[in-house]
């Protein structure tokens, strides 16, 4: 298990939360402001997805 720490313009996290959920397996994402207040600081706990082998 691992973290990712995106830092991403407001109106973009809900698609780096989808684009992530596809590779990843992850949680829900922690969501604070940046120091400066104008972009959004996300943390996700992830984990690689298990690979299944595909049925013959």
């Amino acid at each position: 298990m691992f973290e990712i720490r995106v830092i991403c313009e407001p109106d973009d996290a809900d698609r780096i939360g989808h684009t992530l959920a596809e590779s990843f397996d992850i949680g829900l994402a922690r969501q604070y402001p940046t120091r400066d207040g104008k972009r959004t600081r996300l943390y996700f706990t992830a984990d690689h997805r298990t690979i299944t082998p595909e049925s013959e």
